[in-house]
């Protein structure tokens, strides 16, 4: 763009026609000298997942599951044993985001749960429904 002036007693309207309008000394108007934007480059290559490492998920152990009427749940009280729809001997699935991301087994350390992580599963062929 040019840095030209234009004449006090010049007007540009929206449509860019140019009309002669009574002039008002002090007044100059110049276009805008804006210089030409640039992409900005990237910090890492497109696709990198640096940006992602800081990002936090949910993880959610599913150890069963189970479907029980209102007047089931009513009836529960302190002590009360639900049962769940997996057996003892089945891995636990590992959930991130609702989505199935690993199996594992149940392990105590010190006095805290844990998963042991023995199979990566691949969400497409899971099996399971989120």
């Amino acid at each position: 763009m040019s840095n030209t002036a234009i004449a006090p007693e010049t007007k540009i309207d929206a449509g860019s026609a140019v009309s002669k309008v009574a002039p008002n000394p002090g007044v100059v108007a110049h276009l805008a000298d804006l210089p030409e934007l640039q992409a900005k480059s990237t910090a890492g290559p497109a696709g990198s997942l640096n940006q992602l490492l800081d990002v936090s998920v949910s993880v959610t152990a599913e150890f069963g599951r189970v479907s029980l009427s209102i007047a089931e749940i009513l009836k529960l009280g302190h002590g009360s044993v639900v049962g769940l729809d997996r057996a003892v001997s089945e891995p636990i699935d590992l959930l991130v985001q609702g989505v199935p991301f690993a199996r594992g087994e149940v392990v105590v350390i010190d006095d805290r749960f844990a998963i042991r992580i023995r199979e990566i599963v691949d969400p497409k062929f899971s099996g399971k429904k989120s």
